[in-house]
């Protein structure tokens, strides 16, 4: 069912930026986040920075991540929560790696609707599986991640689609899911982001 949009909302700028590992999130959401003056909330780095300041948080989920299982859901919710009430007056975010599971999904819209917040637009940066494979391998080679073969590296592709698939439907049944190329220059993925984000109503 398309959410309608009423007087209930703010008028905030929210999008949710997907795609699997290596197709440019990341790089694409710092520049719109500038751009359109945002908050630009990657839950990866979150948790990376608590791990490195070891804070209570940061040893918990470091023990969960080194023993190969994913952060619970309720947790990676709990620190988003956390950081929105931290830009209660903000103009918008920007929500980079999450959500990656329908019951996330699900959880953001019921922490939205708790502010009388919504999503504007949920943008997918579509990249060929080949291009992401190679630009993976080439990002593991650089940092000497030996163990990130291009077998492990596809089997992750595989595990991201499989888990994100319903994600696609849920948007599109809201009628804000959007595909993005992701493939060109910086410049030019970042200039077709901004036609589709200057179009949202």
């Amino acid at each position: 069912m398309v959410r309608q949009r009423n007087a209930k909302y703010k008028t905030m700028l929210n999008l949710i930026f997907f795609g699997p590992p290596g197709v440019g999130k990341g790089t694409q959401a710092a520049k719109v986040a500038k751009h359109y003056n945002l908050v630009h909330i990657s839950t990866g780095d979150i948790l990376r920075a608590e791990i490195k300041l070891e804070t209570e948080l940061g040893l918990k989920v470091k023990d969960i991540i080194a023993s190969g299982e994913l952060v619970p859901d309720e947790l990676l919710i709990e620190i988003l929560e956390s950081t929105c009430d931290k830009h209660n007056g903000a103009n918008g975010f920007i929500f980079d790696g999450f959500p990656r599971t329908l019951r996330q999904a699900e959880a953001l819209d019921e922490m939205m609707d708790r502010r009388s917040w919504k999503v504007t637009k949920v943008i997918s940066l579509e990249v060929p599986e080949d291009e992401l494979l190679s630009r993976l391998v080439n990002r593991a080679l650089e940092q000497g991640r030996t163990d990130d073969t291009a077998d492990v590296i596809r089997n992750r592709l595989v595990v991201y689609l499989k888990h994100t698939e319903p994600l696609i439907d849920y948007y599109r049944k809201q009628d804000i899911f959007i595909e993005v190329p992701g493939m060109g220059t910086i410049e030019d993925v970042f200039a077709s982001l901004c036609g589709v984000i200057d179009n949202r109503y």
